[in-house]
């Protein structure tokens, strides 16, 4: 049967009992910003399983595509090297929602296996949780599995959890026995895990007994006690194929033929050849992993799930490497994927151009070091040694060469060695604080020391402040504390309309005020109470103290700039999305009053029509005019309908979600226009890469934008007039021009080519014979200012016929010239080299030179010198001459 025909069997079945198919959730977790990837069937359901949710059905059926990766469930390290362990697999799921409980899905579960996909009885083995009294005894009472068949095992085997926290509960697993016939039944637990550790059985169905929820303070009970099934497609795959891996289903074996088309190598499907064809088992699970994510939004960085990404891809590179390939393999495998699997998921064939692209890319960027980072490996960690790598040096092979911890890791262990991890995180930490930014909380380095933000963050008040910087650019407030730092002042106020630098955005300035006294506000830090804290100089008057009541007044120029900024940056943000693809992630911002910078995740620079319609967008949303709808919403609900979040990024119960209806839904705290007219005009400065799959595009809006467009309007007047022509003849105007340079400086060269004849005629006529025959030039000479001093020195050498040359050319360009020396075929052969002839000469002025034996050029040091120089090159042409003949 196929894998397409056992998947479809087990949706159709479920349907007739009343499940309702559902299809499979993306990778990415929808809603939860703290797991990386969907690792299990039923993750898309966490929430309707601990009563968060409103359950879509009381039953439910789907094929959910997982990655196990990271985390509590991490395959990657046995990938290719086990039967059965993938980084991306599908797992059927059919689930109840507080509906049937154990009775009913064990029954489920023996009927499909047995029923419907004709698996033999006699070859089943069922496992309980060694606590689990009710399932034991309703496998031999509803299947007729003998009871000896029934296996008690422990927590380790038969309880499971998503994660350390969420829910949990016992489990029950079929086992495939796939033993000769005639085997024995009478096994006790650990001789059962043993033989499943030697792949003689085979679980290929886990009934989630869904009764708790995990926390750190303990388990409590679920709402309503539901099912969890999770049955390995791949697994079913292997027994109904009749193979003892999954790896040698229709699953993975086009992908493994593919591979042996790029690489030029066979791939052995005998038992006795397993250990040679781990690498085409390991680029072929990882083909499937690398599809799905890209399918899914992922893209490669050094952070998050991008990250896991990139060390799955450069993990595969290797593997090809290995196999001799020194090209891009792993982008044909993907469009293999993509042709097997877009008919179940059609994300794979929508996607299909993006998937190979980046995947293509991505190598590229490997491949150009792993040769120089495998060449630092070996002297690192050599075949017959042992020992560790220290963590600097794993560090310099992932920050030089890209090979990512657990790459370094793996090639280690295959050859004996240990790794520094802590060395390595330090090494890392240490490269992360270096790369900050020099701003730091509330102001640069320059407007506030560290040892000044150490100062103003210890300084705190009694009593609540209040945050009215949204909606008031000028408040009347009483002072908490007021404290003298140095030559700067701190104040806490408690009515506070000050911003504090957070989530790319810069801090407020403005002043501080009452009669007689002002601070002029430069500098907005956040205290460890989460206080905010206002640090300037006080400009006049002897100061204020607590209680004191006082004005606070934003620069309301630019806090209107940075809220045109800010929306702005949502606009790109959705802009990017829209014509680039659903990979385009934030990847760090900057909003300050005079420009706007985004970060993020692309393979490459944009073309010209990209960038256009990027900015148009943005344009044409600002010009609709659309009012912004800023609310406080509860983050679960917040990211129910679609806000999007920062993944690591910590939010509490209570998020500020800030939409621009139609276009942008974000969680932001950050300050922003009332409606996008009030942002006036948008324009992209500069588009540039800042790291392996990270792009930047800084822009400006309003003001700045319209000073820009006037700046430019100006400067093509200005040309305008310079040239005589209206503006919208200069381009034609430039082509004449350009056309007209090309015509002189070919009239140029041929003037310099007959020049250069001249003078090479001259020093020719004046060279003397060699002993053994040929000719030896010498002399000083002076080419016109622009000349092609290597074209000479063919000239010349071509002139020779047979012999050699040493001159001094001086041009225009260099008042010192060079030395170029030439020797014909007949002479090298003779042992006369021309890097020789300019080495002497060189030599005598200080300086050096080289080349290649028929062509050299050498540096000039002391040009008083020069004379000396030439005839010690002629001595030792002379001297090579007469051995010549003496031979």
């Amino acid at each position: 049967m196929k894998a397409s025909d056992t998947r479809s069997s087990f949706i159709r079945y479920f349907e007739r009992h009343g499940h309702l198919h559902m299809p499979s959730s993306s990778l990415v977790p929808e809603g939860d910003p703290t797991l990386l990837f969907v690792n299990a069937g039923m993750v898309p359901f966490k929430r309707v399983f601990i009563g968060e949710a409103e359950r879509p059905a009381p039953r439910a059926v789907t094929s959910q595509k997982c990655l196990r990766v990271s985390g509590k469930h991490n395959d990657l390290e046995e990938v290719g090297r086990t039967a059965r362990h993938h980084t991306f697999f599908e797992m059927l799921g059919n689930f109840s929602f507080g509906d049937y409980f154990k009775r009913d899905a064990i029954a489920f579960a023996w009927e499909f296996v047995t029923s419907e996909l004709g698996l033999e009885p006699g070859r089943l083995w069922a496992t309980v949780h060694y606590t689990d009294d009710e399932a034991a005894s309703l496998w031999p009472k509803l299947t007729g599995i003998p009871a000896e068949r029934v296996l008690r095992l422990g927590d380790k085997d038969n309880f499971w959890q998503m994660g350390e926290t969420g829910p949990c509960g016992p489990c029950s697993e079929i086992h495939y026995d796939l033993r000769p016939s005639g085997a024995t039944s009478d096994l006790t637990p650990e001789q059962f895990n043993a033989l499943g550790e030697a792949d003689e059985f085979m679980e290929i169905w886990n009934l989630v007994f869904m009764q708790f929820d995990r926390s750190a303070d303990g388990d409590s009970p679920l709402p309503a006690p539901s099912i969890d099934t999770g049955a390995g497609l791949e697994r079913i795959a292997a027994i109904m194929q009749g193979t003892r891996t999954n790896y040698h289903t229709d699953l993975f074996l086009p992908i493994i033929a593919e591979a042996e088309e790029v690489i030029g190598r066979r791939y052995s499907l005998e038992p006795a050849d397993w250990e040679e064809g781990l690498p085409f088992r390991v680029l072929a699970d990882h083909a499937r992993a690398v599809a799905f994510m890209l399918a899914d939004g992922v893209f490669p960085s050094n952070e998050g799930r991008g990250y896991v990404l990139r060390r799955v891809l450069r993990r595969a590179g290797r593997y090809a490497w290995l196999l001799g390939r020194r090209e891009p393999t792993l982008d044909r495998l993907v469009s293999v994927v993509a042709d097997l699997m877009s008919d179940t998921y059609p994300e794979l064939a929508h996607r299909r151009e993006h998937l190979v692209r980046t995947t293509r890319s991505e190598e590229e960027r490997f491949l150009a070091t792993i040769d120089a980072g495998m060449g630092r490996f070996e002297e690192l960690a050599p075949p017959t040694g042992q020992g560790t790598i220290p963590g600097t040096e794993v560090f310099r092979l992932y920050d030089t060469f890209g090979f990512p911890l657990d790459l370094t890791q793996l090639m280690a262990a295959e050859r004996g060695y240990e790794v520094d991890v802590d060395g390595f995180d330090s090494a890392l930490e240490e490269q992360r604080q270096r790369s900050r930014e020099d701003r730091l909380v509330g102001g640069t380095a320059d407007e506030l020391s560290e040892e000044l933000v150490a100062a103003a963050r210890a300084v705190t008040a009694e009593g609540e402040q209040t945050f009215v910087g949204y909606d008031q650019v000028q408040v009347e407030s009483m002072v908490l504390t007021s404290e003298p730092l140095g030559s700067a002042h701190a104040l806490i106020l408690e009515t506070n309309p000050f911003y504090s630098e957070a989530g790319g955005q810069v801090s407020d300035r403005g002043t501080v005020s009452r009669d007689g006294w002002k601070m002029v506000v430069d500098s907005v830090v956040q205290n460890d109470r989460g206080q905010t804290v206002v640090v300037g100089e006080v400009v006049e008057g002897p100061g204020v103290a607590a209680p004191d009541t006082v004005v606070a007044t934003l620069d309301e120029a630019s806090r209107r700039d940075t809220e045109r900024n800010h929306t702005a940056t949502h606009l790109l943000h959705a802009a990017l999305r829209a014509e680039l693809g659903d990979h385009v992630q934030q990847a760090g911002s900057l909003v300050a009053p005079d420009r706007l910078r985004f970060d993020f995740s692309h393979t490459g620079p944009l073309t010209v029509s990209e960038r256009q319609a990027i900015e148009e967008a943005v344009n044409r949303w600002v010009w609709d005019n659309v009012p912004l709808a800023i609310e406080e919403r509860d983050y679960r609900e917040a990211l129910d309908s679609g806000a999007m979040a920062l993944f690591g990024e910590k939010y509490g119960d209570q998020v500020r979600v800030v939409s621009v209806p139609g276009v942008s839904l974000e969680l932001c705290g950050g300050c922003h226009v009332r409606s996008t007219g009030q942002i006036g005009l948008f324009q992209i400065t500069s588009e540039t890469g800042v790291a392996a799959g990270i792009r930047r595009i800084e822009a400006v809006t309003g003001p700045r934008a319209y000073t820009r467009v006037r700046e430019t309007e100006d400067l093509i007047g200005g040309l305008a007039a310079l040239l005589r022509v209206p503006p919208t003849e200069l381009p034609r105007r430039f082509e004449a021009l350009l056309a007209e340079k090309a015509v002189l400086e070919t009239r140029l060269e041929e003037q310099h080519g007959r020049d250069a004849a001249d003078i090479v005629g001259t020093v020719v006529d004046d060279a003397v014979v060699l002993a053994g025959g040929g000719r030896l030039a010498s002399g000083t000479v002076e080419l016109p200012s622009g000349s092609d001093v290597g074209a000479f020195g063919d000239l010349l050498r071509d002139r020779i016929g047979s012999g050699a040359a040493i001159v001094h050319v001086s041009t225009g360009d260099d008042e010192k010239g060079a030395f170029v020396a030439v020797v014909t075929d007949d002479w090298i052969g003779r042992g006369l080299k021309a890097g020789d002839l300019v080495g002497a000469a060189s030599r005598v002025t200080g300086s050096g030179g080289g080349g290649r034996p028929h062509l050299a050029r050498g540096g000039v040091g002391d040009a008083s010198r020069v004379d000396d120089a030439i005839a010690a090159a002629v001595r030792v042409a002379l001297d090579i001459g007469d051995a010549a003949e003496g031979s």
